[in-house]
């Protein structure tokens, strides 16, 4: 009895050299006249993942401009506007939603762990803004005072568990992530100097001055 022929006529089946090509990584299959590439996605997978460590926070530069961050400033304003739009069309017109919530717990990010807040502790914004006032002058920048008290009153209520409900910005200069703060003391997620420092410094190497980082703020609502 004649054995059943392959289909294809040519004896060679379907995984042919005509039919299958493999290439390092990457397999061609052609079916109905159309060709599927298909990568191994092996070594990719099996590739270890190293997360940053405060070491390598530490290393980076704390306060180089993030294009992808000030995006999401912008994002997040742009939905605290349309919030407001929102309520005062409801009627609501007590000015709108305000983007600063207090966080229940501080975030992590970056090799740190959420952190708990250290029982019975309770924020004190006015002890942080005269501390901050304190900060700013050994700067010089007393002068500019009534900038840095307007700027982070709007952004934090010179809260330091302050956390914007749209972008995720934390502390009282509202760090992108707040992780970012580490690079002024491994106690940024709780402790209001550390925090200020580091914003401080944001300030001046993004803004050269409070009062330049507030007019940057009046202008595009984030700084």
């Amino acid at each position: 009895m004649d054995r059943p022929r392959r289909s294809g006529g040519s004896g060679r089946g379907w995984f042919s050299p005509k039919r299958l090509i493999i290439m390092g990584v990457t397999v061609a299959l052609v079916t109905g006249g159309t060709v599927y590439l298909v990568r191994t996605a092996i070594e990719n997978a099996n590739a270890p993942y190293t997360p940053l460590t405060p070491q390598d926070i530490l290393a980076a530069d704390p306060y180089a401009p993030n294009p992808e961050n000030d995006a999401l400033k912008a994002s997040a304003v742009e939905a605290l506007r349309k919030q407001r739009q929102k309520e005062l069309r409801a009627e609501h017109t007590d000015g709108g939603l305000d983007p600063v919530t207090i966080a229940p717990k501080a975030p992590g990010g970056g090799g740190f762990e959420p952190a708990d807040f250290p029982p019975g502790s309770k924020p004190d914004p006015g002890s942080n803004k005269a501390l901050g006032r304190q900060m700013a002058e050994a700067r010089g920048w007393g002068g500019e005072w009534g900038c840095l008290e307007k700027l982070w009153d709007r952004e934090s209520h010179w809260n330091e568990r302050a956390m914007n409900r749209y972008s995720g910005a934390y502390g009282i200069p509202q760090a992108l992530p707040g992780n970012k703060m580490a690079s002024a003391g491994s106690d940024w997620q709780t402790n209001a100097a550390t925090q200020i420092k580091w914003g401080l410094g944001y300030i001046a190497a993004r803004y050269k001055s409070p009062c330049g980082a507030w007019a940057h703020s009046q202008a595009k609502g984030w700084y």
